[in-house]
C-alpha cells in the first residue's frame, strides 16, 4: 500500500530463495538445526527490509532511472521466456527439475528425463493452454467481453480439479497440489537473532538479498507501468518493499519482492490498483484456513498453463524490431538484457544491460560531437551542414557547435577535434581559393556545464588560434559556464567583446569586422551582449 506500482504482486522469488538457502546454509545446517536456520532466515529478512527502506528514505530511487526502455523490453522478454521454460516441469509432469533459471540448465533437465515425461499431463496442459489463449484472443477482438479472459484462469482451475477428481488422473501421471497444511503462520518477532556469531551472517545475507530483491521488484514494477503508461516512484517502491520485509520478518515470512510470474498473472487478470494484493492476501488466508481440502486435486499442469499464457503476452518482439530500426545501440542493450536473463539469470541480465547503458552514456560524455554550422538561405538560422545541404559556409568564418558538457573526460578529445576542424577548414579554403579564415565561432548552446579541465582546454585553444592569427568567438554560453569562466578570468583572456548571445549576432559582428578598414573591436563596435550580464 506504500508503493506506487499498481500491478506488482508481492511474494517470494526463486533467486532470493536460492540465495537465502546458500548463504545461510553455509553457516547453519538446516537439517541439523532447523530452528536456528529458520530464525536466521527471519533475521536476514528483517535486515534486508531495513536496508531497502533506508535506501528509499535517503532518496536513492534515481537508481531506477538506469533501467532504460530498451533494458526493460529485453528484461521482460527474457524473464517471460525463462518462466515459460520452467513451466515445462508442470506440463510434462516431471518430479525432479533443476533449480537453475538459465536456458541451458532447464533444457538439460527436461531432455535428460525423457523417460519420465507423462503424456497424460502434456495433453491436459495443451488443452488448457489452447483454452486460455483462445479466450485471451477472443477478448482482444471483443474488448467488451474482457471478463471472459479474466475468468478463464479460475475456470481452468475449477475444471482441472473436477476432471482430476472424476477421472482419478493423479494416478495416471497428472501431478496435483496434494494436501496443504491448514492455518496461518504464527508471529516470529521473538525469533529474530541479534547475537554473535550469527548476526554478521544475517546482516550480510540481508544486504545482498535486499539489493537483488529491489533490482528485480523495481524492474518488474517499471515493466508493467510502461505497459499501462504511468510512472512509478523508485523511492516509494524501496520504502514499500523494505517495510513489507520488516513486517514480514515478524510474521514468519522470509524475503519477498515482486515476482515476475505472479505480477504477470495479476496484470493479465486485469488488476487496476495495488488493492489486488489485499484481495489476494485475504483469499490466500481464507483458503489456508478453510479451503485447503478443495485444492487437493488441483493439477499443477493447469497452473503452468495459466503462467505460460500470461508470459507469452509479455514478449514484445515488435518493440525489439522498432529498436533495431530506430537505434542499433538500444537494440544491443535490449538483446544483452534478454540473453543475460535467458542464459544466465535475471540479475546478470539486468547488470549487463545497465552496464552497457552506462558505457553508452560515458562514451557520449567522453566523445561529444562537434558540428560545422552553416547559414540557411534567407534566414538567421544556422544548422549542421552535414544535415542541411542548403546551409552555406560564411567566408572567413568557421562555426563549430559543441554538443555536450565539457568535463575532464572529454577535454583532450575536444581539443583535438576543434584543431582538426580548423585544419580541415583551412585546407578547404586553400584548395577552393576562398578568403582566408579569420574567425572561429564556438556555439556553446548545448554546453550545460564546464569544469576546470574544460577551462584549461579553452585557454589552450585560444593560444592555438592566436598563434595562427585567428580570433576565437563564443556564442550562447550558459549562465553556469559564464560564471566559471568569469571566476577563472577566461572571459578577460578571450575578450568580453567576443562573447555573444546567439550565433547570428556573433556572425554579424565578425562580418562587420571583416569589412572594416581598421578593425578595432573595442572602438568600432558595440561590446558583446554578455557585457550586460
Amino acid at each position: 500500500m506504500m508503493g506506487s506500482s499498481r500491478d506488482l504482486a508481492v511474494g517470494t522469488v526463486a533467486v532470493t530463495s536460492l540465495l537465502t538457502a546458500s548463504m545461510l546454509g553455509a553457516e547453519v545446517n538446516a537439517a541439523e538445526n532447523p530452528t536456528l536456520y529458520l530464525h536466521l532466515a527471519f533475521t536476514a529478512t528483517f535486515s534486508a527490509g531495513v536496508f531497502q527502506a533506508s535506501l528509499g528514505l535517503l532518496r536513492l530511487g534515481f537508481i531506477v532511472d538506469f533501467l532504460s526502455h530498451a533494458t526493460i523490453v529485453g528484461f521482460m522478454a527474457g524473464a517471460a521466456t525463462v518462466v515459460c521454460l520452467q513451466q515445462l516441469k508442470g506440463i510434462l509432469g516431471l518430479d525432479h527439475f533443476t533449480r537453475g533459471t538459465d536456458l541451458v540448465s532447464v533444457m538439460r533437465s527436461v531432455f535428460s528425463q525423457t523417460h519420465e515425461w507423462r503424456w497424460e499431463s502434456g495433453v491436459l496442459g495443451c488443452l488448457f493452454l489452447f483454452f486460455l489463449l483462445t479466450t485471451k484472443y477472443f477478448s482482444k477482438k471483443k474488448p467488451k467481453l474482457f471478463w471472459i479472459s479474466a475468468m478463464a484462469p479460475l475456470t481452468s482451475v475449477v475444471l482441472g480439479s473436477v476432471l482430476v477428481y472424476l477421472l482419478h488422473a493423479e494416478k495416471h501421471g497428472v501431478q496435483v497440489i496434494g494436501k496443504l497444511k491448514e492455518g496461518i503462520n504464527p508471529l516470529s518477532l521473538g525469533d529474530l537473532v541479534f547475537v554473535s556469531p550469527y548476526l554478521t551472517t544475517a546482516l550480510k545475507a540481508g544486504v545482498i538479498m535486499g539489493i537483488i530483491a529491489l533490482a528485480e521488484g523495481i524492474a518488474v514494477g517499471r515493466s508493467f507501468s510502461m505497459f499501462k503508461n504511468y510512472h512509478i516512484d523508485g523511492n516509494k517502491e524501496m520504502i514499500a518493499i523494505g517495510m513489507m520485509n520488516v513486517v514480514g520478518s515478524c510474521t514468519s515470512c522470509y524475503l519477498t519482492t515482486g515476482p515476475f510470474s505472479r505480477s504477470a498473472v495479476n496484470y493479465n487478470a486485469g488488476c487496476k490498483t495495488a488493492m489486488s494484493n489485499v484481495i489476494m492476501a485475504i483469499a490466500v488466508m481464507f483458503t489456508l484456513l478453510f479451503l485447503t481440502p478443495l485444492f487437493h486435486y488441483t493439477p499443477l499442469v493447469v497452473l503452468s498453463a495459466i503462467i505460460i499464457t500470461a508470459m507469452l503476452g509479455l514478449i514484445d518482439y515488435e518493440a525489439a524490431i522498432h529498436l533495431w530500426k530506430v537505434d542499433k545501440f538500444d537494440f544491443v542493450i535490449c538483446m544483452s538484457a534478454y540473453i543475460g536473463v535467458v542464459f544466465a539469470s535475471v540479475e546478470i541480465g539486468l547488470v549487463v544491460a545497465v552496464a552497457i547503458s552506462l558505457i553508452r552514456v560515458l562514451l557520449f560524455v567522453a566523445r561529444p560531437r562537434t558540428f560545422i554550422l552553416g547559414n540557411l538561405p534567407n534566414s538567421m538560422d544556422y544548422r549542421n551542414v552535414d544535415h542541411y545541404q542548403s546551409a552555406s559556409n560564411i567566408p572567413g568564418i568557421l562555426i563549430l557547435e559543441i554538443d555536450a558538457p565539457i568535463y575532464f573526460a572529454n577535454t583532450n578529445y575536444l581539443r583535438e577535434r576543434i584543431t582538426r576542424r580548423i585544419n580541415d577548414e583551412e585546407d578547404r579554403i586553400k584548395f577552393a581559393g576562398e578568403s582566408s579564415l579569420k574567425y572561429v565561432i564556438l556555439d556553446m548552446s548545448a554546453v550545460a556545464n564546464i569544469d576546470t579541465s574544460g577551462i584549461s582546454m579553452f585557454e589552450e585553444v585560444k593560444k592555438l588560434i592566436d598563434r595562427r592569427g585567428r580570433q576565437l568567438v563564443l556564442a550562447n554560453p550558459g549562465g553556469e559556464v559564464m560564471k566559471k569562466m568569469s571566476k577563472s578570468e577566461l572571459i578577460e583572456k578571450i575578450g568580453r567583446q567576443w562573447i555573444y548571445l546567439t550565433v547570428a549576432e556573433a556572425v554579424a559582428a565578425c562580418n562587420f569586422m571583416l569589412h572594416t578598414t581598421k578593425p578595432d573591436p573595442i572602438k568600432d563596435q558595440e561590446p558583446g551582449a554578455w557585457n550586460n550580464v
